[in-house]
């Protein structure tokens, strides 16, 4: 159990936290569900081999810029092959609506299943945390 002394300097850290249940749930926090869609996109691909073991997801992860070039060719579902999570509530159609990516619009990136397992993880998103650690044994499993 986290001492309170804890959960106070997490929740100064982290804003929006206060207001919660004092354990890190925030009733205003955005809840997800799975994107059963994108967990097979992500097995496609890595049986295809289309992934990089190595990189530095903070350099790689898409941007804005990345997300708005993918969507001028591409349609909403295709954006969101790429997200493991399903903004609950969020509309069709909108970035709002997709979280945790995983990729760069070409490949699965090791480093962006585990930056989705621990992110996810970290706000007590269970299903997406164990959507992530599932692709990510299967991606270690294929490339042995």
């Amino acid at each position: 159990m986290v001492p309170v002394l804890g959960i106070a300097r997490l929740a100064a850290a982290k804003p929006g936290l206060s207001g919660g249940d004092g354990l890190g749930q925030n009733p205003a926090m955005a809840s997800y569900s799975v994107n059963k869609r994108a967990v097979a996109h992500a097995r496609r691909l890595i049986d295809a081999r289309q992934y990089v073991l190595d990189s530095a997801w903070d350099e790689v992860q898409p941007r804005a810029a990345d997300e708005n070039a993918f969507l001028a060719s591409h349609s909403w579902e295709e954006y969101g092959d790429w997200h493991l999570g399903l903004t609950d509530g969020a509309k069709d159609d909108t970035k709002a609506r997709y979280g945790f990516v995983y990729g760069d619009f070409r490949r699965v990136h090791r480093m962006g299943l585990i930056a989705c397992h621990y992110r996810a993880a970290e706000w007590r998103h269970k299903e997406i945390e164990l959507a992530a650690h599932e692709l990510l044994h299967y991606l270690d499993n294929r490339r042995a």
